[in-house]
């Protein structure tokens, strides 16, 4: 099998109402990716996801950096593809951020044909790990532009819907502020439900210890992304300060990375990002190695849970799938099906990668 072509996309979609946490309201997603086809008849997707803004940044890279050196490979080896294409064009000014977000969907779209290839789907020719339905919780309780009463009305209604795990938004300027809610959403929703909180960076060391201080109390299963992510000897400091376990990864770009929080005890429990870290060959290996610590994983939904409802079935140390469900119905052929507080397991061919006809004609910009 040989890679004949590959063309670029952007996608603009709505996603219905504003969301927010500490660092930006959110009215609409960016989808960037390509599609890549082969002789075999077989055309594999693979995108990441921007919050309204950059989409054509990464098409750019995918276009420049990328396509040309795809043509007349063989889509099955994979990774060396992912070898070639980092120590490639991309080294010199990237590595981490748009460059490696750009591979990301180039390395998506070389597994989803791969998966295709096999009639399976892709936890399956991963060599899935686990068959029962994916446990999940649910982020779209708790965003920062809710009042208190919102956030407690919409976390009853998750719990009555069969949700056994949510999250909300903390990073108020008032670390008291976020006190009164945390305990607001703990005491509506009782203390059997699983709840956690994420910071979105916008914390410095003091004002982290601190906040954490006064959320203690609240039994919470992880305090995400405290800090700044790249500030691995801050994260340490924290969780050597507080009860709470320390949860990230949606901003970290390499295994190396991850290699270093988890050497200096300074993350708990990992969230990498299929479409940061630079697709599927790495957030394989970010996972092996988390596994080899002992360390659960929870991937963030940065590709709206398409690909990691695969990538989690595919792991032993998986935990809960994070689901953010703006859509009556996605963009997506084969969308993500969640009953009962659970995530029906995928059973197409594929990544789940595709997007419907309609999605294309009416979304695409680029």
């Amino acid at each position: 099998m040989k890679i004949t072509s590959a063309e670029s996309f952007v996608l603009d979609v709505p996603i219905g109402s504003e969301i927010a946490d500490s660092m930006q309201f959110v009215t609409r997603l960016e989808f960037a990716g390509l599609t890549i086809r082969t002789d075999a008849g077989i055309d594999g997707t693979g995108y990441t996801v921007t919050v309204g803004a950059g989409g054509r940044v990464i098409q750019t890279a995918i276009d420049t950096l990328y396509i040309d050196d795809l043509i007349g490979k063989d889509p099955r080896n994979v990774r060396e593809i992912w070898q070639e294409l980092y120590f490639g064009k991309a080294h010199w000014i990237g590595r981490a951020g748009a460059t490696t977000m750009a591979q990301a969907a180039v390395d998506i779209a070389l597994w989803d044909i791969i998966a295709k290839a096999a009639d399976l789907p892709l936890w399956q020719a991963l060599g899935g790990a686990r068959q029962a339905d994916i446990p999940i919780y649910n982020t779209h309780a708790g965003w920062l532009n809710y009042s208190i009463d919102q956030l407690t009305d919409e976390a009853r209604q998750l719990v009555d819907q069969g949700y056994t795990a949510l999250k909300m938004k903390v990073g108020l300027k008032d670390s008291k502020e976020d006190r009164r809610r945390v305990a607001a959403v703990r005491k509506s929703i009782g203390d059997r439900i699983l709840l956690m909180v994420d910071a979105n960076q916008k914390w410095d060391l003091m004002q982290a210890c601190e906040a954490a201080r006064l959320i203690e109390e609240f039994d919470l299963s992880w305090l995400e992304e405290p800090l700044h992510p790249d500030d691995i000897r801050s994260h340490r400091i924290l969780n050597e300060h507080t009860s709470i376990p320390i949860a990230l990864g949606e901003h970290v770009y390499t295994t190396h990375a991850f290699r270093d929080y988890i050497e200096q005890r300074a993350v708990d429990l990992i969230q990498v990002d299929v479409c940061r870290v630079g697709g599927i060959t790495p957030w394989l290996e970010v996972a092996a190695m988390a596994n080899a610590f002992n360390i659960r994983v929870c991937p963030h939904a940065g590709d709206l849970m398409q690909v990691h409802q695969h990538m989690v079935k595919a792991i032993p140390n998986h935990w809960l799938l994070e689901v953010i469900p703006i859509w009556e119905k996605g963009p997506f052929k084969h969308q993500i099906r969640l009953e009962d507080g659970k995530c029906v397991s995928p059973e197409a061919p594929g990544a789940s990668t595709d997007f419907t006809a309609e999605a294309f004609e009416k979304y695409r910009v680029s």
